[in-house]
C-alpha cells in the first residue's frame, strides 16, 4: 500500500510514498524510523495525549531523531483511539513499537489483529531481549544490553581496561538493524509479517565478531587486538591525535620518514606487524615519549606530509563543527536560530541526490486533525454524511 510522497521526498527512493506508523519511544525506534523517514517514509508518530514522547523533555536530541515525521495523538488505551489507530493502520505498509513483548497485545494492537485489518502490514517490535526467551519479559536499557552483548570481552586498551563508551551504541545497533530490516520488507513484494528485533541480540552480532574469537585465549591481550601503535597520543601542548599504521608500509613510512628528528624510531626491530604487536608495550612507550616532543600543528604538518594514517582526537562540540572535512561536506545543518542545535544530514550521499532537512520535528499532535479527520468522515454511516452537517429538528 503506498500513499502520497511527503513533499520533497526523493523520487528514486523505494520507501517514497511508503507509510510508517511509529509508536516507539525514546531512542532506538525513532532512530531507526527518523533514517526512513529521511529516505522518503512518510512516518507518522503516534503519541499519547499530554506528554507524548518522554524525549520531548531532551528537545536538541528528539529534534534530531523526529525530523521529517508528522504527529499524531492518540490514546491506545481507550476504544476510540484504537479504532482510529486501526483507520490509520489500514492505510499504512508497517508499524512500529517498541513496548515490552505482549504489551500491544494486551491492547487489543498485536500483530493478529493488525493483519486481520491489513494483511500486508508489517509490524516491526523493537524490545531489549526479543519476543520470546527467558529474557524477554525483563526492563532493560542500553548498559544491559551491551553488558550481556560481549563488549566487555574485547580489551581495547593496553592495561586491559573496559570502559563502557559514551554514545549508546546498544540502542543504536537495534535501530540500525529494524531500519535495515524494514527497508527490506517494504520492497515491491512485501508480505505481511511480524519482525522481532532484539536490542541486545543486535549489539551482541557486532561484538561477538570480535569476542568469540578470543574463545580460546586465557588473555585476551595476547590476540593482538589491541596494539601499541594504533592509539591516540598526546602533543606537546596537551592535544592529541590518533596514528593507526596498522599496516607495515605505513610504520615503515612513519619511523623511516622521523627518524632524523627522532633517533629512536631508527630501527628495524618492529617494522612487521607481528612483531609491532608482540611488543606492543615498548612500541607504545616510544610513540608517547614521541609525541610529547612536538606540538600538534608540527605533528600535523610532519603527518600529513608523510601520508601517515593520523586524525586529530576531536574533543568538544565546537571541534566537530568546525573540522575542516566535514564542513566541506556539508555533514552538518546550518540553523537560521544560532540557539537552535545543529543536526547531522543522513550520512550518505546519493548520487540522485537526497535532502535531509526537509521539515522540522513536529510539535505534539501537530497533525492530528489533518490525518484522522478524512478516515473519521470514512467511518460515519451514510446517512449522517448526506445530512451535509445541517441539524435537523424533530
Amino acid at each position: 500500500m503506498t500513499t502520497p510522497a511527503h513533499p520533497a521526498a526523493p523520487a528514486w527512493s523505494s520507501l517514497t510514498g511508503r507509510r510508517v506508523l511509529d509508536l516507539s519511544r525514546l531512542l532506538p525506534g525513532p532512530y531507526a524510523t527518523s533514517m526512513l523517514a529521511d529516505l522518503g517514509a512518510d512516518v507518522i508518530k503516534v503519541e499519547s495525549p499530554h506528554t507524548g514522547d518522554p524525549l520531548r523533555t531532551a528537545p536538541d536530541l528528539f529534534d534530531t531523531l523526529n525530523r521529517n515525521k508528522r504527529s499524531v495523538v492518540l490514546d491506545l488505551r481507550d476504544e476510540e483511539g484504537r479504532t482510529a489507530f486501526l483507520d490509520l493502520v489500514r492505510t499504512a505498509d508497517a508499524v512500529v513499537e517498541s513496548f515490552r513483548p505482549g504489551v500491544l497485545d494486551g491492547m487489543g494492537l498485536g500483530f493478529a489483529a493488525l493483519h486481520e485489518v491489513n494483511p500486508r502490514l508489517v509490524l516491526c517490535s523493537l524490545s531489549g531481549y526479543g519476543q520470546n526467551g527467558p529474557y524477554a519479559g525483563k526492563p532493560g536499557h542500553e548498559l544491559n544490553f551491551l553488558g550481556l552483548s560481549g563488549f566487555f570481552a574485547v580489551p581495547g586498551r593496553l592495561d586491559g581496561e573496559i570502559t563502557r563508551p559514551g554514545v549508546r551504541i546498544g540502542d543504536m545497533a537495534g535501530a540500525m538493524h529494524a531500519a535495515l530490516a524494514l527497508t527490506a520488507a517494504l520492497g515491491h513484494d512485501a508480505v505481511g509479517q511480524h519482525i522481532d528485533v532484539s536490542l541486545s541480540e543486535s549489539v551482541t552480532a557486532w561484538c561477538s565478531l570480535f569476542a568469540l574469537p578470543l574463545r580460546d585465549i586465557p588473555d585476551p591481550l595476547e590476540a593482538g587486538l589491541v596494539q601499541g601503535d594504533n592509539d591516540t597520543f598526546t602533543t606537546a601542548d596537551g592535544r592529541r591525535l590518533s596514528l593507526a599504521t596498522f599496516e607495515d608500509k605505513f610504520w615503515y613510512r612513519f619511523r623511516a620518514g622521523l627518524s632524523d628528528e627522532f633517533p629512536e624510531l631508527d630501527t628495524a626491530a618492529y617494522d612487521h606487524r607481528a612483531d609491532r604487536t608482540a611488543a606492543r608495550r615498548a612500541v607504545n612507550d616510544l610513540l608517547n615519549e614521541v609525541f610529547r616532543a612536538r606540538d600538534h600543528a608540527w605533528w600535523a604538518e610532519r603527518l600529513d606530509a608523510l601520508d601517515a594514517p593520523w586524525a586529530p582526537v576531536l574533543t568538544t562540540p565546537g571541534e566537530l563543527l568546525a573540522d575542516p572535512h566535514t564542513t566541506a561536506r556539508q555533514l552538518f545543518s546550518t540553523p537560521t536560530d544560532p540557539t537552535a542545535c545543529p543536526q547531522a544530514r543522513f550520512p550518505v550521499i546519493f548520487g540522485a541526490g537526497l535532502e535531509t532537512f526537509r521539515a522540522p520535528a513536529p510539535a505534539l499532535g501537530r497533525h492530528t486533525e489533518e490525518l484522522l479527520a478524512p478516515l473519521a468522515a470514512g467511518r460515519r454511516p451514510a446517512r449522517a454524511r448526506s445530512a451535509g452537517g445541517h441539524r435537523q429538528d424533530g
